[in-house]
C-alpha cells in the first residue's frame, strides 16, 4: 500500500510524472531496440522501496486487478486492428498454438522446474502455467510498425490474442489441485471447455452488439463512441467472467467483430484505443515493477537458476512445442524458428505469478520473483533480437507505411460514407493512370492524395506515382467491392 505520509496532491504529481517518464522511455526503446517493457518496471522498481524509496507499494490485489484491467484494453485494441482476411487461413495453427503449444510449453518447464527449483510436481506444473502463454502485449507492441511476413505476423497475432485462457485455465487448475484436494481432472477439462465455448458465445454477442450499436445510436459527440467500445470491452470480460467464461478471449473476439465491421468512428475509436492501451501498459507496467523488490532479485541463486529456466525455454521448451503443434501445416523451416523464437513473455505472466500471492500456498514469493526474472530474460533477450532475426530469416519486408497525415470525417451524427486509406505499390497496374482512367465502384471518389509526406488535391488529371497514399470516400457497404478492386490493381489498404 502507499505510505500514508504521502498527500494527495504529492501523489499526483508522482502519478504524473511515471506517465511522463513513461511516455519518454518510449523514444528510447524505439532508438535502442529495448522493449518498452522493461524501460516502464524499470521506472516502477527505481521509484520503489528498495532504491529511492519514494513509493512503498505492495497491494497484490490492487496491482492484479489493474494488470486484468489493463489487459482488457490492450487486448480490445490489438482485436481491433485484427483483420478477418489476415487471420482466415492461419486459424488452425494459431488456435494449437494457443491451446497444445502452451500445454506442451508448460509440461516442458514444469519438468525443467522440478529439477532446477526443487519444487514438488504441482508447484512446478503451476510455475510452468504462469510463463507458458505467449503475451498478447508484448507480441502486438514488437510487430507494430513492422511488416514481418503477413502468415507469420497473423499466426503470431491470433495465437497472443487467444492463448491466455489456456494460460489462466491451467494456472487455476493447479491452484485447486494444491488447495483443494477433491479436485480432479475431470473438473479442469470441464473448467476449460466452459471457458472457451462462454468466452466466445459472449464475445460473439456483445461484439455484435457493440457493432448495431455504433451503426445506430446516435451521440452527441464522436468521442463518445470510442468511450462507449471502452465501456463495451469491459462489460464483456466482466459478464463473461461472470458465467466461468474466458473474459479476455471475449474481449479480443469482440473486438475484431467491431473492428472488421467498417463502421462510423473507425478512426476515432481507433486513436482513443490506441492511446488509452498506451496509458494502461505504462500504469500496468510501473505498478508490477513497484511491486517487485530489486534486492530480492539479486539473490545468485535465483540469478542462476532462472537463467536456466529462461535457456530452456527459449531454446528448448517453445519450439518443441511450435514444432509439435504445427505439425503438417503449412510452415517453412525459417517460419517455424521464428514463430518459436517470437514467443515473447510480458505482462500476462507476471499478472499471473500474482495468484500464487493473493493464494498465499508456499513458494509463492519464489515463484513471483523468478517469473518476473523470466519475463525480463525474455523481453531483453527475444525482443530485442526479434526484428533483425526476421531479417535475417527473409521474413521482414519495408516498414508499413503510416501517412503522415489523419484525415478522417468526424461527426456526431451517423454516416454511412467513410474515408479509407490506400497505397500505390511499385507493382500496381494503376502507375502512370491518372484518376479519371480509373473506375471506383459507384458513389467512390478519390478526396485526397499524400504523396512524400506532402496532401495534394486530386484531379481528374493527377497521375498515381509510387508510394501514393490514396483517401478514397465511399459507402461502408461498399469497403469489400474496394478492397477486392484496389488489390487486384496492386493498391493495399494502409492501417489507420
Amino acid at each position: 500500500m502507499t505510505a500514508p505520509i504521502l498527500s494527495t496532491d504529492i501523489l499526483i504529481l508522482l502519478f504524473g510524472l511515471l506517465l511522463v517518464a513513461g511516455v519518454l522511455a518510449t523514444r528510447v526503446s524505439t532508438r535502442f531496440g529495448l522493449p518498452a517493457l522493461i524501460l516502464f518496471m524499470g521506472i516502477g522498481m527505481l521509484m520503489g522501496s528498495d532504491i529511492t524509496g519514494l513509493i512503498f507499494f505492495d497491494d497484490t490485489n490492487l496491482a492484479q486487478m489493474i494488470g486484468v484491467a489493463a489487459l482488457v484494453v490492450i487486448l480490445f485494441e490489438g482485436g481491433l486492428q485484427t483483420k478477418w482476411s489476415s487471420i482466415r487461413s492461419v486459424l488452425a495453427p494459431s488456435a494449437s498454438l494457443a491451446t497444445i503449444g502452451v500445454l506442451l510449453t508448460t509440461g516442458l518447464i514444469a519438468v525443467a522446474v522440478r529439477f532446477v527449483f526443487g519444487f514438488d510436481w504441482v508447484e512446478s506444473f503451476l510455475f510452468g502455467a504462469i510463463i507458458g502463454s505467449t503475451d498478447a502485449a508484448a507480441v502486438f507492441a514488437a510487430f507494430k510498425g513492422k511488416n514481418i511476413s503477413p502468415k507469420v505476423g497473423s499466426t503470431l497475432e491470433a495465437e497472443s490474442g487467444t492463448n491466455d485462457p489456456m494460460a489462466m485455465f491451467l494456472t487455476i487448475l493447479a491452484l485447486d489441485f494444491m488447495l483443494k484436494p477433491d479436485t480432479t481432472i475431470w473438473d479442469g477439462i470441464w473448467m476449460f471447455i466452459l471457458q472457451i465455448i462462454v468466452g466466445a458465445f459472449v464475445g460473439y454477442m456483445l461484439g455484435n452488439l457493440s457493432r448495431l450499436m455504433l451503426n445506430h445510436l446516435r451521440l452527441e459527440s464522436s468521442g463518445l463512441h470510442a468511450v462507449l467500445m471502452i465501456s463495451m470491452a469491459f462489460m464483456t470480460y466482466g459478464v463473461a467472467a461472470y458465467f466461468a467464461g474466458s473474459g479476455l478471449l471475449a474481449v479480443y473476439l469482440a473486438a475484431m467483430i467491431v473492428g472488421n465491421a467498417h463502421t462510423a468512428h473507425e478512426v476515432t475509436i481507433v486513436q482513443f484505443s490506441e492511446a488509452l492501451a498506451w496509458i494502461m501498459q505504462i500504469i500496468m507496467f510501473v505498478i508490477l515493477g513497484l511491486l517487485v523488490f530489486p534486492r530480492q532479485l539479486l539473490d545468485p541463486e535465483l540469478i542462476w537458476k532462472g537463467l536456466l529456466i529462461s535457456f530452456i525455454l527459449m531454446f528448448i521448451a517453445r519450439p518443441i512445442a511450435v514444432y509439435l503443434s504445427t505439425i503438417k501445416m503449412q510452415f517453412t523451416h525459417k517460419e517455424k524458428l521464428f514463430i518459436s523464437w517470437a514467443g515473447l513473455k510480458g505482462a500476462v505472466p507476471i499478472v499471473l505469478a500474482t495468484f500464487p500471492l493473493i493464494a498465499g500456498i508456499d513458494n509463492a514469493q519464489l515463484i513471483f520473483n523468478a517469473v518476473f526474472f523470466v519475463v525480463v530474460t525474455s523481453a531483453l533477450i527475444q525482443g530485442t533480437t526479434l526484428t533483425p532475426l526476421a531479417a535475417k530469416l527473409d521474413l521482414l519486408g519495408p516498414d508499413k507505411i503510416r501517412s503522415p497525415y489523419t484525415i478522417a470525417l468526424v461527426s456526431s451524427k451517423q454516416s454511412q460514407h467513410q474515408l479509407v486509406p490506400y497505397v500505390a505499390t511499385e507493382e500496381s497496374s494503376m502507375i502512370g493512370k491518372t484518376l479519371a482512367d480509373i473506375t471506383l465502384p459507384p458513389n467512390t471518389v478519390v478526396n485526397a492524395i499524400v504523396r512524400q509526406d506532402y496532401l495534394i488535391p486530386p484531379t481528374g488529371q493527377t497521375k498515381i506515382e509510387p508510394g501514393d497514399l490514396l483517401y478514397v470516400l465511399a459507402s461502408t457497404y461498399r469497403h469489400d467491392q474496394l478492397d477486392r478492386k484496389f488489390g487486384e490493381d496492386g493498391l493495399e489498404r494502409v492501417e489507420l
